[in-house]
Protein backbone atom coordinates (compact mmCIF):
# COMPACT_ATOMS: atom_id res chain seq x y z
CA UNK A 1 0.00 0.00 0.00
CA UNK A 2 1.69 3.61 -1.08
CA UNK A 3 1.23 6.67 1.21
CA UNK A 4 1.65 10.10 0.80
CA UNK A 5 4.65 10.68 2.97
CA UNK A 6 4.69 14.68 1.81
CA UNK A 7 1.02 15.83 2.60
CA UNK A 8 -0.42 16.05 6.82
CA UNK A 9 -3.75 14.75 6.46
CA UNK A 10 -5.97 15.41 9.02
CA UNK A 11 -6.26 13.16 11.74
CA UNK A 12 -9.15 12.77 14.41
CA UNK A 13 -9.58 13.12 17.10
CA UNK A 14 -8.49 16.55 17.05
CA UNK A 15 -7.22 18.96 19.86
CA UNK A 16 -8.70 19.92 22.50
CA UNK A 17 -9.03 16.61 23.45
CA UNK A 18 -11.54 15.57 25.98
CA UNK A 19 -11.30 12.30 28.20
CA UNK A 20 -12.52 9.91 25.92
CA UNK A 21 -10.31 11.76 22.99
CA UNK A 22 -7.12 11.11 24.52
CA UNK A 23 -8.18 7.37 24.90
CA UNK A 24 -9.39 7.04 21.50
CA UNK A 25 -6.24 9.08 20.31
CA UNK A 26 -4.28 6.50 22.07
CA UNK A 27 -5.92 3.18 20.78
CA UNK A 28 -5.83 4.56 17.33
CA UNK A 29 -1.88 4.90 18.00
CA UNK A 30 -1.89 1.48 19.46
CA UNK A 31 -3.49 -0.19 16.70
CA UNK A 32 -1.37 1.15 13.86
CA UNK A 33 2.04 0.16 15.80
CA UNK A 34 0.90 -3.23 16.42
CA UNK A 35 -0.02 -3.52 12.27
CA UNK A 36 3.75 -2.85 12.23
CA UNK A 37 3.65 -0.94 8.87
CA UNK A 38 6.11 1.85 9.13
CA UNK A 39 4.66 4.27 6.35
CA UNK A 40 1.06 4.10 7.43
CA UNK A 41 2.20 4.69 11.27
CA UNK A 42 4.09 7.46 9.84
CA UNK A 43 1.69 9.41 8.23
CA UNK A 44 -0.12 10.17 11.42
CA UNK A 45 3.30 12.33 12.42
CA UNK A 46 3.67 15.99 11.18
CA UNK A 47 6.24 16.05 8.33
CA UNK A 48 8.92 17.66 10.40
CA UNK A 49 7.68 15.57 13.62
CA UNK A 50 10.69 15.39 16.52
CA UNK A 51 11.30 11.81 18.77
CA UNK A 52 13.55 11.34 21.51
CA UNK A 53 13.19 7.18 21.77
CA UNK A 54 15.57 6.30 24.38
CA UNK A 55 19.16 7.37 23.27
CA UNK A 56 17.71 8.29 19.37
CA UNK A 57 16.78 11.33 18.27
CA UNK A 58 14.54 11.03 15.44
CA UNK A 59 13.30 13.93 12.69
CA UNK A 60 10.75 13.63 10.11
CA UNK A 61 8.96 10.93 8.64
CA UNK A 62 12.18 9.48 6.38
CA UNK A 63 13.91 8.74 9.87
CA UNK A 64 10.64 7.22 11.38
CA UNK A 65 10.05 4.93 8.24
CA UNK A 66 13.68 3.90 9.06
CA UNK A 67 13.64 3.33 13.12
CA UNK A 68 10.42 1.84 12.75
CA UNK A 69 11.75 -0.55 9.99
CA UNK A 70 14.36 -1.44 11.80
CA UNK A 71 12.63 -1.54 14.91
CA UNK A 72 10.07 -4.35 13.66
CA UNK A 73 13.03 -6.17 12.19
CA UNK A 74 14.57 -6.71 15.64
CA UNK A 75 11.37 -6.68 17.69
CA UNK A 76 9.85 -9.90 16.57
CA UNK A 77 6.19 -10.92 17.21
CA UNK A 78 5.93 -7.01 18.80
CA UNK A 79 2.72 -6.56 20.51
CA UNK A 80 2.05 -3.92 22.25
CA UNK A 81 -0.84 -1.82 24.59
CA UNK A 82 -0.99 1.33 25.53
CA UNK A 83 -2.76 3.34 28.50
CA UNK A 84 -3.57 6.74 29.51
CA UNK A 85 -1.42 8.66 31.80
CA UNK A 86 -2.91 11.66 32.10
CA UNK A 87 -3.81 14.73 28.89
CA UNK A 88 -4.62 18.10 28.14
CA UNK A 89 -6.18 20.25 25.07
CA UNK A 90 -2.61 19.44 22.96
CA UNK A 91 -0.58 17.01 25.01
CA UNK A 92 -1.34 13.16 26.07
CA UNK A 93 0.93 11.48 28.70
CA UNK A 94 0.73 7.52 27.72
CA UNK A 95 2.51 4.48 29.64
CA UNK A 96 2.76 1.43 27.28
CA UNK A 97 3.93 -1.97 27.28
CA UNK A 98 5.07 -4.34 24.52
CA UNK A 99 6.20 -7.94 23.85
CA UNK A 100 8.10 -9.18 21.61
CA UNK A 101 11.58 -11.33 20.94
CA UNK A 102 15.05 -11.35 19.01
CA UNK A 103 16.53 -13.72 16.78
CA UNK A 104 17.57 -16.19 19.18
CA UNK A 105 13.71 -16.44 20.50
CA UNK A 106 14.75 -14.44 23.82
CA UNK A 107 11.56 -12.96 25.46
CA UNK A 108 11.24 -9.56 26.60
CA UNK A 109 8.59 -7.01 27.94
CA UNK A 110 9.43 -3.72 27.27
CA UNK A 111 7.82 -0.72 29.91
CA UNK A 112 7.74 2.55 28.96
CA UNK A 113 6.06 6.37 29.23
CA UNK A 114 5.84 9.01 25.92
CA UNK A 115 4.80 12.64 26.48
CA UNK A 116 2.97 13.34 23.14
CA UNK A 117 2.48 16.95 21.65
CA UNK A 118 -0.12 17.59 18.94
CA UNK A 119 -0.59 20.15 16.09
CA UNK A 120 -4.67 21.23 15.04
CA UNK A 121 -4.72 18.69 12.56
CA UNK A 122 -4.75 16.14 15.29
CA UNK A 123 -0.98 14.89 14.17
CA UNK A 124 1.94 14.59 16.35
CA UNK A 125 4.51 17.10 16.47
CA UNK A 126 6.92 15.63 19.15
CA UNK A 127 6.99 12.40 20.93
CA UNK A 128 9.14 11.63 24.02
CA UNK A 129 9.73 7.58 24.78
CA UNK A 130 11.59 6.51 27.49
CA UNK A 131 11.48 2.13 27.79
CA UNK A 132 13.31 -0.57 30.15
CA UNK A 133 13.71 -4.00 28.58
CA UNK A 134 12.75 -6.68 31.03
CA UNK A 135 13.40 -10.38 29.58
CA UNK A 136 10.84 -12.86 30.30
CA UNK A 137 10.32 -16.28 30.06
CA UNK A 138 8.08 -17.41 26.89
CA UNK A 139 5.70 -19.04 29.29
CA UNK A 140 5.32 -15.62 31.07
CA UNK A 141 3.97 -13.50 28.32
CA UNK A 142 0.40 -11.95 28.60
CA UNK A 143 -0.16 -10.89 25.21
CA UNK A 144 -1.13 -13.73 23.23
CA UNK A 145 -3.91 -12.28 20.45
CA UNK A 146 -2.48 -13.05 16.74
CA UNK A 147 -0.56 -10.26 14.77
CA UNK A 148 -1.73 -7.47 14.62
CA UNK A 149 -4.03 -4.70 16.39
CA UNK A 150 -5.28 -6.07 19.69
CA UNK A 151 -8.64 -7.29 20.03
CA UNK A 152 -11.34 -5.24 21.84
CA UNK A 153 -12.12 -8.02 24.45
CA UNK A 154 -8.41 -7.78 25.43
CA UNK A 155 -7.30 -6.56 28.79
CA UNK A 156 -5.82 -3.31 29.32
CA UNK A 157 -2.53 -2.81 31.12
CA UNK A 158 -4.55 -2.24 34.31
CA UNK A 159 -6.17 -5.13 33.78
CA UNK A 160 -3.45 -7.10 33.63
CA UNK A 161 -1.36 -6.16 36.43
CA UNK A 162 1.20 -4.07 34.34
Amino acid sequence: MNFDLNTEDTRHPLPPFSREDAIRKIRLAEDAWNNRAPEKVATGYTLDSRWRNRDLFVNGRDEIIGFLTAKWDKEQDYRLIKELWTHDETRIAVRYVYEWHDDNENWFRSHGNENWEFNEKGLMVARHSSINDVPIAERDRKFHWPLGPRPADHPGLTELGL
